[in-house]
This record gives C-alpha cells, sequence and structure tokens, in this order.
C-alpha cells in the first residue's frame, strides 16, 4: 500500500523516526545533553573564580594532586593561572554556555528523533575525528582511546541511521 504525499512528503511525516533507531537515538541524546550540562557546570565553576587570585587557587590544585610545581606542566599551568583576568573568566564562562546551549539542544532534537539534529550530531562529531586520530598518533593514552572510540561508535550510528532512512524515503 503506498502513502499519500502530503505537504510534509509522505503521510504523516513530520521528521520523526519511528523505528528501532529511537532507542539509539535517545542514547546519544542523554550522552549529548550530559556533555552539555557537564560543560555548563564548568562554566559555573569557572566563573566562581571571578575576583579571586586565580594563582593562589592553581597552586591549591596542584598540592591536591600531589604534583610537583616545578615539573613542566604543573608549572605552565600555574604560570597561565597567574596571568588570567577576569574579562578572560567571563569569556570562558561565555563560551561554555554557549557550547552547552549547542549541546543540549542537539540532545533535544536527538531526543525528539528529528532529522536536522542527526546531521547535526554526524557533523560535529565528525570534525573532531581528525583531531582525535593525531592526539592518539601523538601518545596513546586510554582517556584519548576511549575519546576517539566513543565517538566514533557515535559518528558510525548517526551516519547508519541516516543513511537507512534514506533508503525509506
Amino acid at each position: 500500500m503506498r502513502s499519500k504525499p502530503t505537504k510534509y512528503g509522505k503521510e504523516g511525516h513530520t521528521g520523526k523516526r519511528k523505528d528501532h533507531a529511537s532507542a539509539g537515538l535517545r542514547i546519544v541524546a542523554l550522552f549529548e545533553g550530559a556533555k552539555g550540562v557537564l560543560v555548563l557546570l564548568a562554566g559555573f565553576g569557572v566563573l566562581s573564580l571571578i575576583h579571586k587570585n586565580i594563582h593562589q587557587v592553581a597552586v591549591q590544585l596542584v598540592r591536591h594532586f600531589h604534583l610537583n610545581p616545578a615539573s613542566h606542566y604543573p608549572e605552565i599551568f600555574l604560570n597561565t593561572a597567574g596571568k588570567v583576568t577576569d574579562i578572560q573568566i567571563w569569556l570562558i564562562a561565555f563560551a561554555a554556555m554557549l557550547y552547552a546551549t549547542i549541546r543540549v539542544i542537539e540532545a533535544f532534537g536527538l531526543w525528539m528523533q528529528r532529522q536536522w539534529a542527526e546531521w547535526f550530531g554526524l557533523l560535529t562529531g565528525a570534525m573532531y575525528v581528525p583531531i582525535e586520530l593525531y592526539e592518539v598518533m601523538r601518545g596513546v593514552t586510554w582517556p584519548k582511546v576511549t575519546v576517539l572510540i566513543v565517538n566514533t561508535i557515535i559518528v558510525t550510528y548517526l551516519l547508519f541511521v541516516i543513511l537507512k532512512s534514506k533508503k525509506r524515503w
């Protein structure tokens, strides 16, 4: 039986997925939403440093993790922290809010099974793969490999969903 075309394309089409892909899309939506919330919380944490001695906070952080402040990376971290201004903190917090907003909008679109969100997730996820590959080639660590694998799984899954939906239309 053929469906009748309407102004939306096929009968009843609203841009939503109505197959097994919805569970997978919701898992991806939860993951993307969690990333957005995590970055938003980090942005608020950064914002809490306004009018504080950031260098002293950095020193406490280095001590808390039992790092040697004279070694290479902690020294860079401490020197950089001593130069951060309140304007830079506001800019970092604003960037975190913007990133979080984009992730939450994407998560909402994926949860609602919107095709635009599938494409958006595919493109924004795929743009990080070359950077993640480069980082793994520079030095293999389990966090780098984990990020690459998770992102590749999500990108591949979204590509599969998009290609499968194209076959039905």
